[in-house]
């Protein structure tokens, strides 16, 4: 099987999110689609992963956007 490194950005399409995950499992960041940088949009779904699993709440906290 061949295997070839792609960059994470241009893994995704225009409009997806990223999760950076550390090796130990430690959230490291979140990319944010171009077009939403400007906004405090996060689809549903990440907000219930980062609340369930990292236990942020994305309307206390202060995070970095990447």
């Amino acid at each position: 099987m061949n295997q070839r490194q792609i960059d994470f950005e241009d893994s995704l399409e225009e409009d997806d999110f990223g999760l950076i995950i550390g090796k130990h499992g430690e959230l490291k960041g979140l990319f944010v689609p171009e077009k939403y940088e400007q906004s405090d949009y996060v689809p549903e779904s990440i907000v219930q992963i980062l609340t369930k699993v990292y236990g942020l709440d994305l309307e206390e906290q202060e995070v970095t956007i990447h």
